[in-house]
């Protein structure tokens, strides 16, 4: 899928660095409405740092990034909330909150950021946890209760209750094994198409780049090295993409070992 011509998010000539450590060095990505874009490439190579500053976590020193067309560098506390409402995320690590229920963890958002009913936020969250897979009962339990492939659903459940326009995927697939990935994976595609969402998801999990994204794009030293149809990523010709997707040691790609 080629991207749109107004583009969800568009990150152009963005920098950031800290103190001498320059993590993103002019890069450049779109977005399209309802296209899904996964960001592959190794630790330390800018991805998470890219993410966070489209979620304005962080601040880049130079470029643009834009959500619907509208700049959010720089932008107000309440601009920014009101851009945040378009978003919702999926972590790494589940950050899911220990005191309280799974229902209330998807629920979350609904009342503290859109201040919503509790009994409608609650109606809402059991909904969602029905769309990945979960039960009413797994709803009234804690996450210390759950598997780490039923954390991953409650986390997700949790991404998509406000139906956001926007999805960001942070190593979905991180710490589970090959079939509780795939199935995590399958979620991802089906609730993103159920919602009509354009996701930016950043992984090394090639299985998981595949699935999910309609478009890949390969980040390596703060810059966007290859971009292209999932389909094209095995013929991509890029000395850098055919090392990492294959998993080679040897290659342009130099690995930092402290001795």
């Amino acid at each position: 899928m080629s991207a749109s011509p107004e583009p969800k998010i568009q990150l152009m000539d963005v920098h950031k660095r800290f103190g001498h450590k320059v993590v993103l060095d002019g890069l450049n990505l779109t977005v399209g409405k309802g296209e899904s874009v996964v960001v592959i490439g190794g630790s330390g190579t800018g991805k998470s740092v890219m993410l966070k500053s489209v979620l304005g976590l962080l601040t880049p020193e130079k470029g643009s990034i834009k959500v619907d067309g509208e700049e959010v560098i720089g932008l107000g506390l309440s601009d920014r909330e009101r851009v945040m409402k378009k978003f919702g995320m999926l972590f790494q690590g589940g950050a899911l909150f220990d005191s309280l229920k799974v229902w209330e963890n998807v629920a979350f958002g609904l009342i503290q950021g859109l201040k919503m009913d509790r009994a409608k936020a609650r109606d809402i969250a059991f909904e969602k946890l029905a769309q990945v897979g979960l039960t009413a009962e797994v709803g009234e339990l804690g996450p210390a209760e759950l598997s780490g492939g039923m954390q991953k659903r409650v986390g997700l459940a949790r991404a998509i209750a406000a139906s956001p326009e926007i999805i960001f995927f942070d190593e979905p697939t991180t710490g589970l094994d090959p079939i509780m990935a795939d199935v995590i994976n399958n979620l991802i595609v089906k609730c993103v198409k159920e919602l009509g969402a354009s996701a930016l998801s950043i992984t090394h999990d090639m299985a998981s780049a595949r699935k999910i994204a309609d478009r890949i794009a390969m980040i390596y030293k703060g810059k966007i090295i290859w971009d292209g149809p999932v389909a094209d990523i095995d013929k991509a010709e890029n000395p850098y993409v055919d090392q990492f997707i294959h998993g080679r040691a040897e290659g342009p790609i130099k690995m930092e070992v402290k001795v």
